[in-house]
């Protein structure tokens, strides 16, 4: 008889050696000495929880390494906690960063955040993003940097947050953080190129289908009319730094244009070398101001006079406003928080015809706050 191949030790189930189940509520309450009705008030942030139970059962719930369910927890309580933010699909500094600093802040909440992207090929934009997001049974969303979605309202079930400028919504409630994100801070980078003697300022712009392009572009006009000077045709790039430049090429050819306010840093620096290439300097001939200072803005020829926007703070003071909204509904909201930029004066700014420009070699940044 044909003999059958021996089966290697280590593959014969050992009923013994199999991994201990997964901690629940009920071990956690037995070992913090509590119920388990406390330990899911203590996991469901509920009030009439003494700090002293709350530190015990928390403390328990390491020692096991539980995590509490959240389908289950779903079916309870008839939330998800989870939020869904509607964002663009680019790699662009002033949004990426943002959401970077959203999940850091959900992070140290009992919330998950659920990502939907608009795309500048789709037409249906932030409805489509958030229809996908209901879908999934969001508690709430944010809006970050969408993009436009033909002047049509958007209607949800949920609240909803937006940061900055965005269309109109139809929802049970909607909070708003004002980041100024192109209003008041356009407004402030266009003042201060006119305050420097220039005679108008030329504006490079976001897309047009962007909220935050549109802003920055309306108060950029709005301060030069309110100034009586010329209000030159914006042109519009798409964020990159080849758009600026080429966008360069096209106002170095203007020796009328002394002054450039580009919609992000990305465009400026693309403007910045084509200025150069052609000969016109920076910013003895044209000064050049950003909006977002990414990382590189200090670190280039000459250093780049732009707006920060500090997008933890931003993140932090938004999920925590929308949170503590969530967690008591009943109560009226407060008003909105306000985001503060700052004004970051480098040496790409300058009075016409200057010999050099911005502040000096000493002191390569100085901010001025805007809120």
């Amino acid at each position: 008889m044909r003999e059958l191949p021996a089966v290697p030790a280590q593959s014969v189930p050992n009923t013994r050696g199999r991994p201990a189940r997964r901690p629940g509520g009920t071990d956690v309450a037995r070992l913090a000495g509590v119920s388990q009705k406390t330990v899911s008030r203590v996991f469901n942030d509920e009030p009439n929880v003494t700090e002293d139970t709350r530190s015990r059962v928390l403390a328990a719930a390491r020692e096991l390494g539980y995590r509490p369910n959240g389908a289950a927890r779903a079916l309870l309580t008839g939330r998800t906690y989870r939020i869904g933010v509607v964002s663009v699909a680019a790699a662009y500094f002033g949004q990426s960063s943002l959401l970077v600093a959203l999940e850091q802040a959900a992070r140290g909440s009992r919330y998950a955040l659920s990502i939907a992207n608009t795309f500048q090929v789709d037409p249906s934009g932030i409805a489509a993003a958030a229809d996908h997001l209901l879908a999934e049974g969001v508690d709430a969303i944010i809006l970050s940097e969408p993009i436009g979605d033909r002047g049509e309202p958007l209607e949800v079930d949920v609240p909803v947050l937006m940061l900055g400028t965005a269309p109109v919504v139809r929802a049970p409630v909607v909070l708003s953080v004002h980041a100024s994100e192109g209003g008041e801070a356009a407004a402030a980078a266009t003042r201060h190129l006119l305050g420097l003697g220039h005679p108008t300022v030329h504006h490079i712009a976001g897309p047009r289908r962007w909220w935050a392009a549109r802003e920055r572009a309306e108060n950029w006009r709005a301060v030069l009319g309110a100034a009586g000077t010329r209000i030159p045709e914006p042109i519009e790039g798409d964020w990159s730094p080849a758009s600026g430049f080429r966008i360069g090429q096209i106002l170095a050819r203007d020796p009328d244009v002394t002054a450039i306010f580009a919609a992000n840093d990305e465009m400026a620096i693309g403007a910045i070398h084509a200025l150069h290439e052609a000969g016109r300097m920076v910013p003895e001939d044209v000064s050049v101001i950003g909006f977002d200072d990414i990382p590189v803005a200090a670190h280039i020829t000459p250093p780049l006079t732009t707006f920060r926007s500090d997008n933890v703070a931003l993140a932090a003071t938004s999920f925590r406003y929308l949170t503590d909204y969530l967690s008591d509904p009943e109560t009226k909201p407060a008003p909105p928080p306000r985001h503060q930029h700052s004004l970051i004066i480098r040496r790409s700014t300058a009075a016409p015809g200057s010999q050099r420009g911005g502040t000096s070699s000493t002191d390569p940044a100085s901010p001025a706050d805007f809120s």
